[in-house]
């Protein structure tokens, strides 16, 4: 029993987990740019409390069952919510996977061996598997299984709903507090960004935000709606949706042309993630993303380079795109960049990428295309960047006798292409064999 004047032992551990909680919400409300560590203490804080209070009286932790290995996934270890297996046979949840392509990995995480394709197929066995044994176990699965893979709690819907209320009905003041919150909510937290699936209005609500005088001509507003569409677009299932706005793009456009440099490489970089979607893709290009892009490739930092060389290289996988890219400039300027130096392996791959191109293969040719191309293939700086700069020099090659026979002089002298076609990627030895095809039957029509 304890003494007279003292707390139970279990009032007491109430009392820290509420101290500690109004700690973690003070720091989460005060601190613009919090971290998403704290999020998770303080979500943890607050099962724990539920807990203690509705547990029965019970302080010890309610005891797990053990997660079958194979729901979880190799990358995240956690419960799998979209199963799908890789061309080397091993299974990853999605998003996790995607990531991990995304980031230009060619390889099986596991195996660590190269991949054959990228593509991802449904394992729906698994999946099942799953759905099954989540239902039987509801009670006893680890809380965090839940949390941190994105299923969606009743508490973070309510705060969604409010949030979304208070950027649409709220004070001037209360809408730019929550275009921030949701920008920093949909940062750090999976469940804010699949919520758009269930309200696709919330993307037209914060938006609306811009029709008011006082916040249309704010910078910080401005970005902080930017980055949070960005945030919004990188979940694979907001992507049409948030595409599908008629708002969206143009403003994205906008801020691409007249936001800070912060805001324009974010808008960058959500042009980029949208363009997953082919629909996307085509619209970013008709509705003129293709010159700010060059313009912020050419002036800006360097990180708002590289995300407007990545949005250019994904919406240049389609003819119409590829056209507008030539059209505005782009040869020009990816070339500069290789001489350079200066993002050598994005604008390599952009050139590869618009050299299918034939006005593009027009401008390599009367320009320094051919030595440029040449010096990259001679200076072996990487797989990846001979092999891009070979399929620039073929195409030019295929239409011009003249740059022909030019390459044909420096391959006399470095052999260099004849190093390619034997040791570089399969496409680079493809394309390296093809110029020497051209070249050999070349040099017999002369002698």
């Amino acid at each position: 029993m304890a003494k007279s004047g003292e707390r139970p032992p279990r009032e007491n551990a109430s009392k820290q987990l509420r101290s500690e909680l109004r700690r973690l919400m003070l720091a989460i409300t005060d601190d613009d740019d919090v971290r998403c560590e704290i999020f998770n203490e303080a979500f943890k804080t607050l099962v724990a409390l539920k807990e203690m209070k509705f547990n029965g009286g019970n302080d010890k932790p309610q005891q797990h069952r053990q997660v079958p290995e194979h729901f979880l996934c190799p990358i995240s270890s956690k419960i799998m919510r979209d199963p799908v297996v890789l061309s080397s046979g091993q299974t990853y949840d999605r998003q996790y996977i995607q990531e991990w392509l995304n980031s230009g990995n060619l390889t099986c995480p596991q195996t660590q061996k190269a991949l054959s394709n990228t593509t991802l197929i449904p394992n729906n066995l698994v999946r099942g598997m799953i759905g099954e044994w989540c239902c039987e176990h509801v009670n006893t699965i680890p809380r965090h299984e839940f949390h941190e893979e994105g299923l969606i709690t009743r508490s973070e819907r309510y705060v969604f709903i409010k949030l979304v209320e208070k950027i649409s009905y709220s004070s001037v003041t209360e809408q730019r507090e929550a275009a921030r919150e949701l920008r920093l909510l949909t940062k750090h937290n999976r469940s804010f960004r699949a919520l758009i699936c269930e309200y696709p209005d919330a993307i037209a609500r914060l938006l609306s935000v811009l029709s008011v005088p006082e916040l249309s001509e704010d910078n910080e507003v401005q970005e902080d709606i930017v980055t949070a569409i960005l945030n919004l677009s990188i979940n694979d299932g907001n992507k049409k949706i948030v595409g599908k706005n008629p708002l969206v793009i143009p403003f994205l456009i906008e801020a691409l042309e007249t936001g800070t440099m912060e805001t324009r490489s974010n808008s960058a970089a959500a042009l980029f993630t949208l363009s997953a979607v082919d629909s996307n893709k085509s619209m970013i290009g008709e509705l003129g993303a293709m010159r700010p892009l060059l313009d912020l490739l050419e002036h800006g930092s360097m990180t708002a380079k590289k995300d407007a060389a990545s949005a250019i290289f994904s919406l240049c996988t389609t003819v119409e795109n590829r056209v507008m890219a030539v059209r505005e400039g782009a040869v020009a300027l990816v070339l500069k960049n290789i001489m350079d130096q200066c993002l050598v392996d994005e604008s390599l791959a952009i050139l590869a990428m618009l050299s299918s191109n034939q006005e593009a293969a027009e401008e390599l040719r009367m320009s320094v295309g051919v030595p440029c191309l040449l010096k990259v293939i001679k200076a072996n700086s990487c797989p990846r960047n001979e092999e891009n700069a070979v399929v620039a020099l073929f195409s030019i090659c295929m239409n011009d006798r003249t740059k022909l026979l030019e390459v044909g002089e420096e391959e006399n002298l470095s052999g260099a292409i004849s190093q390619l076609a034997q040791n570089g990627t399969s496409r680079a030895r493809r394309k390296a064999y093809g110029i020497l095809e051209k070249l050999r039957r070349a040099m017999y029509i002369t002698h």
